[in-house]
């Protein structure tokens, strides 16, 4: 998917309401500094630190397009970084261009570490020939969801089922509730009817049979290691062949690559919106004609 065209997928009154609460909760009182900038026209260049995928420049832009700034960019999204590269350059009242700076960059540092994470990721699978999807899971921040799932859709990867109304998800807690497994399927294909799949978390091969003879569309192998997660494919799809098998639980990019397999079609990375390191991005104010390069961030 060209990264240029995902920008599509969100919608401006949501951008601008995400921009309006994150400038809310950063100044929900007076703006104090306001009085040493001043309102006069500046502009700032926007630098990029370190390596990495730059993602967020939507969520960046509507931060500042609240405050009457403007942003022009010098590298389109999901454009790989070599620190230390001008990314953008904003314009508007000096104490706009501040009061916006923490917000768009904290912002942008974050939803670029994702898609960095996720590009790494992707290329690991992608390496051991397998082709299936990479994706993220449902473990995001609150508030913050927007962000952290398209930072996976830069990054190459799938971002899964945004939230609980996107796919009919039977976890080990719906099925102790439920009773067993087949009850638990059960009742979820009688709410997906025929708009939306039914997947059934399992911990062992009955478990998967059980639900793929119940009507599962997809099964998830939970925190299986990976020879037994790919004896246990093997022999699920021997059986039901054309029932989508997603492994998750304890995959590392470290480790990867041992779950890429020929009946594995989706793994899924909860590390890649919980742990990925943020990017390190720096606003600095300029005077006309001039730009002073700052420093790489050390590792």
């Amino acid at each position: 998917m060209d990264a240029a065209g995902l920008p599509l997928l969100l919608p401006a009154p949501t951008l601008a309401a995400l921009a309006s609460s994150w400038l809310q909760e950063d100044c929900p009182g007076l703006h104090l500094s306001a009085l040493v900038s001043g309102a006069s026209p500046a502009q700032a260049a926007l630098w990029a630190k370190s390596p990495g995928v730059l993602a967020g420049q939507p969520f960046f832009e509507a931060v500042f397009t609240q405050l009457g700034c403007q942003v022009s960019w010098s590298l389109p999204e999901g454009s790989e970084l070599v620190p230390v590269t001008k990314v953008a350059e904003v314009q508007g009242p000096a104490h706009c261009l501040l009061l916006g700076e923490r917000v768009a960059l904290n912002v942008l540092a974050r939803c670029s570490g994702i898609a960095s994470a996720a590009t790494t990721a992707v290329r690991v699978a992608r390496a051991t020939g397998w082709t299936g999807h990479v994706a993220g899971t449902r473990k995001t921040t609150s508030g913050f969801r927007m962000v952290e799932k398209y930072g996976l859709l830069v990054g190459g990867a799938a971002s899964h089922r945004y939230d609980l109304g996107g796919l009919v998800m039977v976890k080990d807690n719906h099925i102790v509730a439920a009773g067993d497994v087949q009850k638990a399927v059960r009742g979820a294909r009688g709410v997906a009817d025929f708009a939306l799949k039914v997947e059934v978390e399992c911990s062992s091969l009955q478990e998967a049979l059980d639900a793929a003879r119940a009507g599962a569309d997809l099964v998830l192998l939970d925190n299986f290691q990976p020879e037994e997660l790919h004896l246990t494919a093997a022999a699920l799809k021997a059986q039901f062949p054309n029932m989508a098998v997603e492994a998750s639980g304890g995959v590392t990019l470290g480790n990867l690559h041992q779950f890429c397999g020929p009946h594995v079609d989706v793994i899924s990375l909860g590390m890649l919106t919980q742990a990925a390191p943020a990017l390190d991005f720096s606003l600095k104010l300029f005077a006309e004609g001039t730009a002073p390069v700052p420093h790489a961030r050390r590792s």
